[in-house]
Order: C-alpha cells, then structure tokens, then sequence
C-alpha cells in the first residue's frame, strides 16, 4: 500500500488504512442505524408484514455489504495489493462476500414470509418446514453456482448433469411428484380445506385434518383418520358439507294415519319444530321450519319436515330431539304415526 501525502506529511498506509476504514464503515453504520429507525417506525403503522419482514432480511447483509464496502473504497483511493494474482483473488473474495450477503438476504425474505403468511395457507400450515427447506436448498444451491462462476469453474456441464440427474429422479418418485402437484391443485383451487366436513365417493367422510404435500388426512367421526392420496383425492367426487356455506338443512321424513287432520298435523309439527331450533344445540333459531307432503304411502300419509342445522354433525342432535319431542307431542295430541300391519286370510290359506 503506498503513503498518502497531505500536507506534505506522508502517512503510511499501515496509519491512514485502518482509520478510514473505521471511519467508512462507521459513517455507514450510523446512517444505516438511522434510514433503519425510521423505517421501522414507520412500517409499524402498516398493514402488511411485508416491510417488516424485508427489514428484518436485510438487517445483516447490508451490515456484510458495509463492512466489505470499506475494503473496496481502500482498494480505489491506494492499491492494496501490487501483485495482479493476489488482487485478482482479493476481488473474488469481495464477490464472494457479496453473494454470501445477497444469499443470506434472499433466504430469510423467503422463509419469513412463508413464515409470516403460512397461517393463511392450508398446506402451510403444516408443511410450511419442508416448504422453508426447499427454498433454502434452493436459494443456496443458486449461490453455490453464482460462487463456482465466480472462481472461474465452468458450471455448463454440471447444470447438464443436474438436468439429467433430476430427469433420472422424476421418473423414480412420479408417483411422489403426482401427489405433489396434485396438492398443489387442491391449493390453488380449494374444493376443500382444513376444518371442513367432506364426503368422498368411496364412502369415507370426515374433517379436513390436514393437507400435505404428498396427502391430505381426514379425521372421521369416530376419531380415526383416514390418509388419503392428493392424487385420489383430485379424482375423486367430493361431497364438501361447508360450500357454499357451513349451515345446512336437515330433512325428516314422517308419516302419520289417514285418518289424521293434516292441517293439525303440520301446526304440531312445526311447533315442535321451532322449539328445536331455538332450544338444541346447533340448530339455528332464526329459521322457521315447514313441512311438505308429498306421498300417499301404503299405511301412512308422508312428509318431510325440513329443519336446519349449523353444520353437518350438528343435524344427528336436531335429529334425535326433534323425533324425541315429536313423539311425546303426537302422543298428547292423540296424532297417531301408524306401523305397517299385514293380515293373514286363514280361510284362503286353508283352501290353498
């Protein structure tokens, strides 16, 4: 490093170099201390994470840039090194710091804001590790190329072999990668997500328990869950109980004698109907309950009485109160629900 002349006082570099590089890199600093508080201060009366989650990814890489900055404003004002091979790797240092830095920035942009924003998607909610995985090899393994150019490593035939190493490893997990993708379909489309009923065509129906990447687990009534492949699920007819809205109606079929006043008959059982709705737990005391004949059946006249329920599992306690209560109200209101009667003719048997 050659002597900085100033008022014709030649200072050597071992003097001067150290002094403005603390100077340099304390100027930064403070600037940086302070463009940073105000910032903050004002990205805490914002809606979004977003700013706080750049300010927090950019906190130490420009802290690393700074640091490296004063080596290269040394290296403009007095040459540090005179020998062009140590200065060529000086200068591959420097950019090695900087990818570094640069890498450091985008891993944490990335995970903090699958991080901050996960709760809002289904599959990240409980694979949001792998995702944050994923993009940090992602993310390095970009670095490590950038780095390899830099040392003048010719990264054509490595790319070359990657492409035909992933080929090789698409073809051995295409089932992976089918349920892979497919999870992916059921993100970007939502036909169900996690908490809500469903019912497959095979016959399996639960809570939406969890949507992986690989599969989506649904808890049934009893307490099990059943692990159902996102490819299957993607092909297959699904039945969601919470579309296009989480209440639902609940249909009961009676049937009471024809000899019964029919208009009585739908007074009682639309009294007992709104109690229900208003006393049971999960029917919903805004609705008012009707009724509608529809069939002249062998020993009854049938109707449906349509009640309505807060969500799927609620309707079985609607159900059993409402039969519950309809049956000791038709029995004080002397309503008689009739059961199928079959009369043998002895005298025809006998003659056969």
């Amino acid at each position: 490093m050659k002597e900085l002349t100033l008022f014709n006082i030649a200072i050597p570099g071992f003097i001067y170099a150290p002094i403005i590089y603390f100077a340099w890199v304390s100027i930064l600093l403070v600037l940086k201390k302070i463009i940073f508080t105000r910032i903050e201060r004002f990205a805490r009366h914002t809606r979004s994470k977003l700013d706080d989650i750049l300010i927090g990814a950019l906190n130490f890489p420009l802290v690393l840039l700074i640091f490296v900055s004063g080596i290269v404003v040394l290296e403009k004002i007095s040459p540090l090194l005179t020998n062009s091979e140590l200065s060529r790797y000086f200068f591959v240092a420097l950019k090695t710091t900087t990818v570094v830095a640069i890498v450091i920035f985008m891993d944490r942009l990335l995970n903090n804001t699958i991080q901050a924003y996960s709760h809002k998607v289904d599959i990240l909610k409980t694979s949001g590790g792998v995702a944050r995985t994923f993009i940090r090899i992602t993310v390095v393994g970009l670095g490590l190329l950038i780095l390899l150019d830099s040392f003048g490593v010719s990264i054509t035939p490595l790319l070359a072999s990657l492409g035909i190493g992933s080929l090789a490893v698409a073809l051995a997990l295409q089932p992976t990668l089918e349920n892979f993708f497919s999870g992916i379909q059921i993100v970007m489309d939502k036909p169900v997500k996690v908490g809500q009923f469903v019912k497959l065509d095979s016959g399996e129906e639960g809570y939406i328990y969890k949507v992986g990447w690989r599969s989506t687990w649904i808890r049934m009534l009893p307490n099990n869950v059943v692990v159902i492949p996102n490819k299957v699920l993607v092909n297959s007819k699904v039945l969601n109980y919470y579309y296009p809205e989480q209440e639902m109606a609940v249909l009961v079929q009676v049937g009471v004698h024809y000899e019964s006043d029919l208009k009585k008959v739908e007074r009682v059982t639309c009294e007992v109907a709104k109690e229900v709705m208003k006393e049971v737990q999960g029917g919903v005391p805004g609705f008012d309950p009707f009724i509608r004949y529809h069939t002249f059946n062998d020993f009854s006249i049938d109707f449906t009485v349509i009640l309505r329920a807060e969500e799927f599992v609620a309707n079985y306690l609607v159900k059993h109160e409402f039969i519950k209560r309809l049956h000791e109200r038709y029995a004080k209101e002397g309503i008689v629900i009739p059961y199928p009667i079959r009369a043998i003719n002895y005298e025809q048997e006998k003659a056969g």
